[in-house]
C-alpha cells in the first residue's frame, strides 16, 4: 500500500509492519552527508552501547582523531606498523594517542573487535528481515531506502580510502600501501553506513543495531578495539555535483578538520595546485596540457563553446538538425560537439544553443544528434523538434 507520502508498509517480524518512505531514506541521506564537528557525547555513549549489544566489555579509551587519515596512522601505530609511516606522521599520531592515554606500540589496545561490534550484527539483522520479509521483499527493502544512497557513499568512500592510501603510501603497491588498505578495511563506517542502516536499523531502543546506528548520526570512521576506540571526526566540507560526485573548482571538494583533504571536478580526482590555474587557462595552456584527464577538465570548466571560439576551430559538417565541430588534441582521442538550435524560442523572441558532445567517430551532424537519442541517423526522424 503506498501513501500520498510514500509510504510502503511491508510485513514485517513477528507480524509487525516495518516502514520504509521518504522521510526515513532522507534522514539517513543527511546522515551520510552531515558536516562539521561530531557529537562526541552522543557518539561515545553510542560506541559504549554497541560494545554492550555485542557482549563486550566498554572500552577504556576513546580517541579522537581529525580524519580517518590521523585515525589509519594511529591503528598503524597500535598494529606495530609504526615503519610503515613517514617519521611525522608517526609522531603525530603518537601524540594523539598519548592525550588520550594510550601508549602508541602495539597490542596497548589489545585486539580488532570490529567482527563481534559490526560485522555480526549486521550479518543477523540482514538475516532476521530477509527471512521475514522473503528473498523478494528484502530487495524490494534494499532499492526503497538503500540503493541510490549506497552508490553515491560507496563511492565517497573509495576515494577516501585512496587518499589516505596515497597520503600514508608514497608507492601504493608497496607492503606500505597493502598495510594502508588493511588498516582502512578494519574501520567501521560510521555516517557512511548510512545506506544499510536505512534498510536495516529500525530506529526502536530496542533495536540491537541501536549502538552502530548512534555513531552513525554523531560521527565519522572508527575503529574498534577491545581496550580503546579510534574515532574520526566529520568532515568540515563537503561538494558535489548533481550526480552525488565530488565536485569543486575552487577547493577542496572534501575536507577534514586537520587539513585532510580531496580535491576533485566532476568525480575525476585533480591535485590541489591544479585548481589554482583554472582561472587564468588559456586555449594554449590547454592543447599544452600532457595529462589528457586534466585536459579534459580544462575543456569543461573553460567552456567547450568557448575554446572551439578561441582556438580558431572550424567546422567539419553542417546540416538541418546542426553543426558538427571537432578539437583535435595531441596523445588524446578528439572532442567532437554538436551545436544544436532549440527550435522552440525563449520569452524574449531568441533561441538558445547548446552544445551536445558525442563520440569522435561521428562524421555528420545528424549523426551526432541521432546519438543522443539512442538511435542511428536513418532512424532519426524526427516529427516535431522542440
Amino acid at each position: 500500500m503506498t501513501t500520498a507520502t510514500a509510504t510502503v508498509v511491508e510485513s514485517g517480524m513477528n507480524g509487525a509492519n516495518t516502514l520504509v518512505d521518504e522521510d526515513r531514506a532522507a534522514r539517513w541521506r543527511a546522515v551520510a552527508a552531515a558536516t562539521g564537528p561530531a557529537d562526541r557525547e552522543t557518539a561515545e555513549a553510542g560506541l559504549r552501547r554497541a560494545y554492550e549489544q555485542a557482549g563486550l566489555s566498554a572500552p577504556e579509551r576513546i580517541v579522537w582523531a581529525g580524519s580517518p587519515l590521523a585515525a589509519t596512522a594511529a591503528v598503524l601505530l597500535l598494529t606495530g606498523q609504526e615503519e610503515r609511516l613517514p617519521r611525522e606522521v608517526a609522531e603525530r599520531a603518537a601524540d594523539m594517542l598519548r592525550a588520550a592515554g594510550v601508549e602508541p606500540v602495539a597490542s596497548a589496545v589489545g585486539a580488532s573487535v570490529r567482527e563481534a561490534v559490526r560485522t555480526h550484527p549486521w550479518a543477523r539483522a540482514r538475516r532476521r528481515l530477509h527471512d521475514a520479509l522473503g528473498p523478494a521483499g528484502w530487495a524490494g527493502r534494499w532499492a526503497l531506502a538503500a540503493a541510490p544512497l549506497w552508490e553515491v557513499t560507496r563511492a565517497l568512500t573509495e576515494r577516501v580510502r585512496t587518499g589516505v592510501v596515497e597520503a600514508l603510501a608514497p608507492d601504493p603497491d608497496s607492503g606500505q600501501g597493502a598495510a594502508v588498505r588493511l588498516a582502512l578495511l578494519d574501520a567501521v563506517l560510521g555516517q557512511h553506513d548510512a545506506p544499510w542502516l536505512a534498510a536495516v536499523a529500525d530506529g526502536a531502543e530496542s533495536d540491537p543495531l541501536a549502538g552502530l546506528a548512534a555513531v552513525a548520526r554523531a560521527a565519522g570512521w572508527w575503529w574498534p578495539y577491545e581496550k580503546a576506540v579510534i574515532v574520526a571526526e566529520r568532515p568540515v566540507e563537503l561538494h558535489r555535483d548533481e550526480a552525488g560526485r565530488l565536485d569543486r573548482g575552487d577547493g577542496p571538494a572534501l575536507a577534514f578538520p586537520d587539513g585532510f583533504a580531496l580535491y576533485a571536478w566532476r568525480g575525476m580526482p585533480v591535485p590541489a595546485a591544479f585548481l589554482q590555474q583554472l582561472g587564468e587557462l588559456t586555449p594554449d595552456r590547454i592543447r599544452e596540457e600532457e595529462n589528457a584527464e586534466l585536459r579534459r577538465v580544462m575543456l569543461e570548466h573553460y567552456g567547450y563553446e568557448r575554446y572551439l571560439d578561441e582556438s580558431g576551430a572550424r567546422p567539419v559538417h553542417r546540416d538541418e538538425t546542426g553543426v558538427l565541430w571537432r578539437i583535435e588534441l595531441d596523445g588524446d582521442e578528439p572532442v567532437a560537439m554538436v551545436e544544436v538550435v532549440n527550435s522552440t524560442p525563449e520569452p524574449d523572441g531568441t533561441h538558445r544553443t547548446y552544445w551536445l558532445r558525442v563520440p569522435p567517430q561521428v562524421r555528420t551532424a545528424r549523426e551526432g544528434v541521432a546519438w543522443t537519442f539512442g538511435v542511428d541517423a536513418d532512424t532519426y526522424r524526427p516529427e516535431r523538434e522542440t
